[in-house]
């Protein structure tokens, strides 16, 4: 079996998505990619930061039961942004929790994301701090610069902005085509090559 490399920057795989040469994905295993997501230069995913299971019988065995970072479908992580599970002690011990991040969400330059739950249709402006277990419902605006709190839950169809974050205002009624990533994934790696196994 002959492996043929694709040209160009992004490596296309049959869900999609369009992963950067150069991005940084440890982990792989432990991550899931619902497709059609572009993933950036110098964009970081943490799968290695995986729960830790014990071999007891009753430990779950189910499929994804040990996903670190779940990814819905046209997500675009920006150029240096990091994607990094939350972690705390739990029956004793220190284990990293699942991220999962929904459809259409948006994580621009140098933000950390370390979030139990973002929603769907959520903008993360750039060097934003997203601290431990926060949950970011669907329809959020996040303004450059933001650090959220751990722990932190922040409602549908708010825009946040500020050191420590708080709600500033309300996304617009009809302001949720913004929101909308379809059209910015379509622009990336014009004439891409898919991956030849």
């Amino acid at each position: 079996m002959s492996r043929k490399q694709a040209k160009g920057e992004y490596i296309e795989t049959d869900t999609g998505n369009k992963v950067s040469r150069k991005a940084v994905l440890v982990g792989t295993q432990h991550i899931m990619l619902g497709g059609k997501t572009v993933i950036q230069a110098e964009a970081m995913i943490r799968g290695d930061l995986a729960r830790t299971t014990q071999s007891t019988p009753t430990t779950s065995t189910a499929p994804g039961s040990n996903t670190a970072v779940a990814i819905g479908r046209y997500c675009y992580l920006s150029k240096g942004c990091c994607l990094r599970p939350p972690g705390r002690i739990y029956k004793g011990s220190f284990t990293y929790l699942p991220l999962r991040l929904g459809d259409h969400v948006f994580i621009g330059e140098g933000t950390v994301v370390q979030a139990a739950t973002v929603g769907s249709h959520v903008h993360i402006g750039q060097n934003v701090a997203v601290g431990e277990f926060a949950i970011i419902k669907d329809y959020v605006r996040i303004l450059d610069g933001a650090v959220i709190p751990p722990n932190m839950v922040i409602p549908s169809f708010s825009i946040v902005a500020g050191q420590p974050a708080r709600v500033v205002g309300e996304v617009p009624e009809g302001g949720h085509e913004a929101f909308e990533l379809r059209e910015l994934y379509k622009t990336i790696g014009n004439n891409p090559q898919p991956l030849v196994v």
